[in-house]
């Protein structure tokens, strides 16, 4: 790459690449008791089912959490994202909730998670502007559940008022943004103007049309700001983009663990 500097903007495409899948053979190998009792046939589903008894949610979602976020992907995709930048100036915009990025080596303080993070709860009033660690629990919640229940002790509570904890997802205008979150929103501005008549290659991996405001619009529109700037994306489905930029952009219409390996041999 000779960019001076690259900004990745990475959504749910490149975790699905790298095997954090939600069906199939992993929902089964994780979850078969679950599909077998309550009749959903993915994570999402179950997700959101109407689990009658908090116990009963929270055995479900400690284990969602513990393999989606406790546990490394199987493929190291990530990691070969990150022998591509490593020697770069970069920073990474994401809605993923996985934190695979800061698993692989990134840079904690080069990576803004928009969305949340499955390793925080929060109020789920909320009662504050705070998050809290969640590793300690969860794994309690996974060794003691029995039956698809965790003990009415383990429930988790807001310290401050009581009311019940739930995840730091965003889903509505509960959402908790925390120092954190702000600390890195912040450090994403700082990096995008200081680079703001830089050679900035943005790099767009794996989003959809889910939330486009937050990484491929602002990317198009940051590439046609900057003359000097290039727009790159690869998705598995065809992702087009403004004709204002189109002799300033790379469209890669490919399985993002094939492009990126292709992408590492080419470097080395």
């Amino acid at each position: 790459m000779s960019a001076d500097a690259v900004v990745i903007g990475a959504g749910a495409g490149l975790s699905t690449a790298a095997g954090f899948t939600y069906s199939g053979e992993r929902f089964t190998r994780y979850f078969s008791d679950f599909a077998e009792k309550y009749g959903f046939s993915d994570m999402y589903s179950g997700g959101f089912y109407p689990y009658p008894t908090p116990e009963e949610f929270w055995a479900y979602w400690s284990r969602y959490i513990y393999i989606n976020r406790y546990l490394d992907p199987p493929e190291r995709l990530y990691e070969t994202l990150l022998s591509l930048v490593a020697d770069k100036d970069y920073f990474v915009i994401t809605t993923n909730v996985d934190h695979c990025f800061q698993k692989a080596g990134f840079d904690k303080k080069r990576l803004f998670y928009t969305q949340g993070d499955y390793g925080l709860f929060q109020c789920s009033e909320p009662c504050c502007q705070e998050t809290f660690d969640n590793e300690d629990i969860v794994l309690r919640m996974l060794r003691e559940q029995k039956n698809m229940r965790i003990p009415t002790s383990l429930i988790p509570r807001c310290p401050h008022c009581g009311r019940p904890l739930t995840m730091n997802l965003r889903s509505d205008d509960r959402f908790v943004e925390d120092t954190g979150w702000h600390s890195a929103s912040a450090r994403y501005v700082d990096f995008l103007r200081s680079h703001n008549t830089s050679r900035l290659l943005f790099l767009e991996l794996g989003v959809g049309y889910n939330t486009p405001s937050i990484i491929k619009y602002p990317f198009h529109r940051m590439t046609a700001e900057n003359k000097k700037a290039t727009y790159a994306c690869i998705n598995l489905t065809s992702a087009p983009c403004p004709g204002s930029i189109s002799d300033r952009s790379m469209i890669i219409t490919s399985d993002l663990r094939r492009a990126l390996t292709a992408l590492t041999e080419k470097e080395n």
